[in-house]
């Protein structure tokens, strides 16, 4: 039977590197190993939509070989995770083979939510680094586009598309982009943004089957498109928490302030973690990049035996062309929004509860910061 790692991390994104990392500096001396599905050494995903796609130069790379090889991080690429057996304190790849922890982070991250329509099979999804490529290579040759889905990850990727000189559509099935998650103001605002991108906006139309030239809608219309990207959102992949008995809620791993799940010495990280956060004072979902670095990082700490807590205000970038979105807050919900328009950009404040809980802005930094505040602090805004 091989050596027992210190740890084991089950995914090579933002989550299971940053909790290697963090278990490596306060462990110098014990086996860390990385296990992941992807062949790729392991990149950053908002690049792919807000740059790759759009031909600017990027750096997808999270780190070289060398930055693995001189922490000793073993990063064991293309085997996929099949089973963890908790008596056993072992994860069980597909094959068969057996690795042994100490501890472990389940950080597998999201899978796609598939596109349900006949013909699903023509789109192209924009989940990983193969998929990125295979959608600039397809774009090289394509005079025309529609994007599925009208999310964050949609949104940059039409602007990208339109901004390459294709003609895009963008169909959404609401009548705004990103209604059910920012409102009808912001969404009214982020489809001039897509506009202006040179993005058309089909709202209220559902696709009901792709085409090898494009795509079939509800009305009875149709679309063209050389190129299909489906971009219809994603779900945490709990799978193998969930058949392992540990405690799940509504699809995520439940896990406390610390990352620890409801096993022992097993913690989780990212978009697969329903975690406790101590500012908001109670569970906070979230699958944003910088969130999930975060959580990886305390449950390594934790699992070395230095716990720590997750208390930061999440929030991400979003980019529409030229424009740079900004949203900080819980994103779990809001009872009333206030649209404040600037020269220049707007900012929309989120309140439930007689507090803010969120803002999204567009060349409002002041507000971008005074929301940091007013979020963490449990405040109202103030009518001033």
């Amino acid at each position: 039977m091989a050596t027992s790692s210190g740890l084991i991390a089950v995914g090579s994104g933002p989550a299971g590197i940053s909790a290697a990392a963090a278990f490596r500096e306060r462990h110098p001396t014990l086996r860390v190993q990385i296990l992941t599905a992807d062949p790729a050494l392991p990149y950053a995903k908002p690049p792919l939509s807000k740059d790759f796609l759009c031909g600017r130069d990027h750096h997808v790379d999270l780190h070289t070989a060398d930055w693995f090889d001189r922490r000793r991080l073993e990063l064991v690429r293309g085997i996929t995770v099949d089973h963890v057996d908790l008596d056993a304190r072992e994860v069980v790849t597909r094959g068969g083979r057996r690795y042994a922890y100490w501890n472990l982070v389940l950080a597998p991250g999201a899978t796609p939510v598939p596109l349900d329509v006949p013909g699903a099979e023509n789109a192209l999804q924009l989940r990983s680094l193969a998929d990125a490529v295979t959608i600039r290579m397809t774009a090289l040759h394509a005079r025309t586009a529609v994007v599925i889905g009208g999310g964050l990850i949609g949104c940059e990727a039409a602007a990208c598309l339109a901004g390459n000189g294709i003609v895009t559509t963008m169909v959404a099935g609401e009548p705004v982009p990103l209604q059910r998650r920012f409102g009808l103001d912001a969404g009214e605002r982020i489809a001039k943004l897509l506009s202006d991108c040179g993005v058309r906006f089909v709202g209220s139309a559902r696709v009901v089957e792709v085409c090898d030239d494009g795509v079939m809608l509800d009305d009875g219309g149709s679309l063209d498109g050389d190129l299909v990207v489906a971009a219809t959102g994603v779900r945490p992949d709990a799978r193998l928490a969930e058949a392992a008995g540990i405690r799940t809620r509504g699809g995520r791993i439940v896990v406390n302030e610390h990352m620890h799940t409801s096993a022992p010495n097993v913690f989780a990280a990212g978009d697969v973690a329903l975690a406790h956060n101590v500012t908001a004072g109670r569970p906070i979902p979230t699958e944003h990049w910088r969130d999930a670095a975060d959580q990886g990082e305390i449950a390594g700490a934790s699992a070395a035996g230095q716990p720590a807590v997750w208390a930061k205000v999440p929030g991400f970038h979003c980019a529409i062309g030229d424009a740079r979105l900004k949203y900080r807050g819980w994103g779990t919900g809001h009872e009333r929004t206030r649209l404040v328009e600037h020269r220049d950009g707007f900012t929309v404040w989120y309140e439930a509860g007689g507090e803010v809980v969120g803002v999204l802005s567009l060349n409002a930094d002041e507000d971008y910061r005074l929301a940091a505040e007013l979020v963490g602090t449990h405040l109202p805004l103030s009518d001033g």
